[in-house]
């Protein structure tokens, strides 16, 4: 149907769509030319004007979506708060087909939730001269409503003839591949391709760069509620990846303080942009005002303080940028693996050897994975196969596999290597199916803690369904090797963990919130068994308070259910939808609350029962130093010395993260949910390779 040649768009994204092309044994004149109906579209998005106002300030958030044959092609960057968007985006498309025309639609985009249509336009393919610019202004409508006027979209259209020319097959070594997948919500897909590359260079670095952003602060932030403050937040976006900050509630002069990193794909950097928000439970958040950072305007290896005034609204926001070099993230074929190069072996091990202790602290190991196959996966199309392909993710590193088309039993043999910036982290790898008219489909996904990896030992996993709680059908093959130095690794145990990017908001879930309850009321009743104990031994005549608290509770959450119920009812009468939201929100909220409380009485628990033995022995040497030193120096002093560090080090460092290295420590050890997820599942004896020999043999 088509193809795509390197797009280039405000996403900082690459975007092509990976063409099969047999290589076996061809040279450059042995790649067949195109098909003599090519052609390549370059189009620049210009600007709307008079867009239709989805929100109810009166405004949109528009961005555009090009699609041919029903396959999305390009999408632009969003628009906040206007409905005369300015885009300049650029975007180029490989054609067969001219008959197929190029479909335009535009979207106002809704933080968690379905974004509202604003019209579309069919250009006319057929209609463009060859080799000439040609302006176009394409009125949008919305097929139900042809009458509703919805505004203009103006685009520069370029169509050429694609004839001794073959992109697919000048594709050098360094250039990054991928396509956008939609898995739920968005999805990026990132892949190389290794075509006609030699063997000793067959490896595909993925992004160039990394860009640290340090939120600091607010200055004098727009006031949007009516008792003259905000609950200010701030989002962040560099192409398709996002964060958002905590909310810091009642404040016009927030401190966040708070880390993010970002992957640096295109050389002269990218545009990243900020927006501040006030959360109103009930109602749309208002918006504060917005900012950007260009990336190419500052320079490498070097911090830098911006003040940046946000536009459209008040306010300042303070940040500290970093950009640094690329870690070691790439793909490679099978025979090509970094740990059977015996040099290339011995330096990664002097690399993490107990004598460069102090030699960049933020690099804590190496990981090599080696996807190999998988065996009797899930049908998901109709003609009784499945196109599936592989994802492996390390935190926010997330790379792919090629897809192997039309195959229950597919063979990768792809070698993924990453950096460790946190030895607790856990490995995911996912099994999709492709489909190009639609979302791809899930097949299984393993999560495999590195502490838990056994070096050099190819394992078969069972697939496991989204949530990790139980089997689907399928295993795949793993061949895993952790390299790390302990000491590095045991300190950064002591600092926040990284956090994720935005993929989707939580929901409401009657099942999550009671399973939330009852965890809780475990660790409670553990607490309760304690103090019955305590009251034992000291011969108490009254029962312990916490259980009567306790009851107390757990009567009121009754009671409040029953409100509850009287309040939905009520709110359907009324039929106020806001009332609605406010009490989903709240929903949420107590349900994640739940979910903290008992995460953190399950992860004190698994501390000490030995669950994760490294974190244990952490524990125990930790305990052993501190009695040490409390031995050979009084408690006061420990806790003026401790004081001092503590209320001098916004002095010292200004800019620091505030953290709790207790809190960060146990937000490393798993609670019994995670437990259950990251718990390995004995494989069918069929799939074993040695079995599957016999019975061939046989």
């Amino acid at each position: 149907m088509l193809d795509s040649c390197k797009l280039k768009s405000a996403c900082n994204l690459p975007f092509i769509y990976n063409k099969k092309i047999n290589t076996a044994g061809t040279s450059n004149a042995d790649v067949p030319l195109p098909d003599p109906g090519m052609y390549q579209l370059d189009i620049t998005l210009r600007r709307g004007q008079s867009l239709a106002a989805r929100d109810r300030g009166g405004t949109s958030d528009p961005y555009v979506k090009f699609k041919i044959g029903r396959k999305e092609v390009f999408r632009s960057k969003i628009i906040h708060k206007n409905l005369n968007p300015v885009w300049e985006e650029k975007a180029c498309i490989l054609v067969e087909h001219l008959r197929e025309p190029l479909y335009i639609k535009v979207f106002d985009y809704d933080f968690g939730l379905q974004d509202d249509f604003m019209g579309s336009a069919f250009l006319d393919l057929t209609q463009l001269e060859l080799n000439r610019p040609t302006d176009v202004t394409l009125t949008l409508k919305d097929p139900h409503y042809p009458d509703h006027d919805l505004g203009i979209i103006l685009l520069s259209v370029v169509l050429t003839p694609k004839e001794g020319e073959h992109r697919d097959a000048e594709l050098s070594e360094n250039e990054v591949v991928g396509s956008y997948f939609s898995v739920k919500s968005f999805f990026w897909r990132f892949q190389t391709q290794s075509l006609r590359l030699s063997d000793a260079h067959r490896k595909s670095h993925l992004w160039r760069g990394i860009v640290s952003i340090t939120l600091i602060e607010g200055r004098d932030l727009k006031a949007m509620d009516s008792n003259g403050l905000s609950d200010p937040y701030v989002k962040f976006r560099l192409g398709h990846q996002k964060y958002k900050s905590k909310i810091m509630p009642k404040t016009l002069n927030p401190q966040w303080r708070e880390q993010f990193d970002f992957h640096l794909y295109e050389e002269r950097g990218g545009i990243i942009d900020i927006t501040a928000w006030d959360k109103d439970a009930g109602k749309r958040d208002d918006f504060i005002g917005r900012c950007q950072v260009d990336l190419s305007a500052l320079s490498r290896e070097q911090t830098h303080k911006l003040e940046l005034q946000l536009e459209e609204g008040e306010g300042r926001l303070v940040l500290l940028v970093t950009l640094t070099a690329s870690a070691t993230v790439s793909i490679s074929d099978l025979s090509v693996s970094s740990l059977e190069d015996q040099k290339e072996r011995e330096e990664i091990l002097k690399r993490y050897s107990p004598l460069r202790i102090f030699h960049n602290l933020k690099d804590v190991g190496f990981l090599q994975v080696k996807v190999i196959r998988a065996e009797g996966l899930m049908v998901a199309d109709v003609t009784g196969k499945s196109d599936p392909f592989c994802v492996v993710e390390l935190n926010n590193d997330r790379l792919l596999t090629h897809t192997v088309y039309k195959n229950l039993n597919p063979e990768w043999n792809k070698v993924f290597t990453f950096n460790i910036k946190d030895i607790h982290s856990v490995l995911e790898v996912t099994v999709y199916d492709e489909d190009r008219d639609r979302s791809a489909d899930f097949l299984g996904k393993v999560a495999i803690p590195l502490l838990s990896i056994q070096n050099g030992e190819q394992k078969a996993y069972v697939l496991k369904n989204k949530q990790l709680t139980g089997p689907t059908k399928g295993v795949i093959y793993l061949e895993i090797d952790v390299i790390f130095n302990a000491v590095k690794a045991s300190l950064r145990t002591l600092i926040p963990k990284e956090q994720k990017y935005i993929e989707e908001e939580n929901r409401l879930s009657k099942q999550l919130l009671l399973r939330n309850f009852i965890r809780m009321k475990r660790c409670v009743m553990v607490l309760v068994n304690a103090a019955y104990y305590v009251n034992s031994c000291l011969d108490w005549d009254s029962p312990p308070r916490s259980l009567a608290a306790f009851v107390v509770v757990e009567d009121m959450l009754e009671d409040e259910e029953e409100e509850d119920d009287k309040d939905d009812k009520d709110s359907e009468k009324k039929g106020f939808i806001n009332k609605i939201y406010a009490i989903q929100e709240v929903c949420i909220s107590v349900q994640n609350i739940l979910d903290e409380v008992a995460s953190f009485g399950e992860r004190i628990k698994n501390t000490f029962n030995w669950t994760v033995p490294f974190l244990s022995w952490l524990a125990i040497i930790a305990l052993c130093v501190f009695t040490v030193i409390l031995y050979f120096i009084p408690l006061r002093y420990i806790v003026l010395v401790w004081g001092i560090n503590k209320f001098t080090k916004k002095l010292r460092s200004p800019y620091a993260i505030d953290n709790n290295e207790l809190l960060d420590f146990l937000s490393r050890v798993p609670s019994d949910v995670q437990v259950v997820q990251y718990q390995e599942l004995k494989p069918d004896p069929s799939h074993s390779p040695c079995k599957r020999k016999k019975n061939n043999l046989g």
